[in-house]
């Protein structure tokens, strides 16, 4: 089963191949790394995506991790989507594929592409426009400009931008881990693509 692991470290040459050295004596086989964030205080947060060897609990590659000086898990969780991390890039030539659902297509990429839960088009008037199976279905349009996180009642973790004036789109994650300002200034991004995609195919 894969799994993600969202990490901190130093922002130094050999910091990664400690990290990956410590995964794999703790029976942890690396799929993927993304660079998530790279931050002015010298840390950097990545994304890896691991397999599990049999037998091999998720805690035994926390600890792993944990030991190595100033290398701290932030989340742990299997990865449904499996496969391989889902690049901006990647998602932007799908949506160039098909400009009319341009989109609805981009509700359907963003789980995959930010290693959320669900993804999900909210109107002010229609309610959910557009959602991903696991979206909740009590989702309401709230107002936002810029993407920014959400507020929320319980351990789900929201983040928003808007569409246009009538609608906003929303990804979410159960228990984490938080969305970090990289993550949603990229959310931000991608929705004005779709948006500028979208836009272009009806001209």
């Amino acid at each position: 089963m894969p799994y993600l692991v969202r990490v901190e470290l130093p922002d130094i040459p050999g910091s990664l191949g400690r990290v990956a050295t410590a995964i794999g004596m703790a029976g942890g086989d690396i799929e993927a790394i993304e660079i998530v964030e790279k931050r002015h205080d010298g840390t950097a947060v990545d994304d890896v995506l691991l397999e599990m060897a049999p037998g091999t609990m998720p805690d035994s590659i926390v600890s792993a991790c944990n030991a190595l000086d100033d290398v701290r898990v932030v989340w742990i969780n299997r990865y449904a989507a499996g496969g391989n991390l889902f690049l901006d890039l990647e998602a932007v030539e799908e949506l160039t594929a098909d400009p009319e659902r341009a989109l609805n297509r981009l509700v359907d990429l963003l789980p995959v592409t930010f290693r959320a839960d669900w993804g999900a088009r909210v109107s002010k008037v229609d309610g959910i426009v557009h959602a991903t199976g696991a979206a909740p279905q009590d989702l309401t349009w709230v107002p936002v400009e810029r993407a920014e996180l959400l507020a929320t009642d319980d351990d789900n973790i929201h983040c928003g931008v808007r569409l246009n004036k009538t609608e906003i789109v929303i990804i979410g994650r159960r228990g984490g881990p938080e969305f970090l300002d990289s993550e949603i200034a990229r959310l931000g991004h991608l929705v004005g693509l779709a948006v500028s995609i979208s836009r272009a195919a009806k001209h």
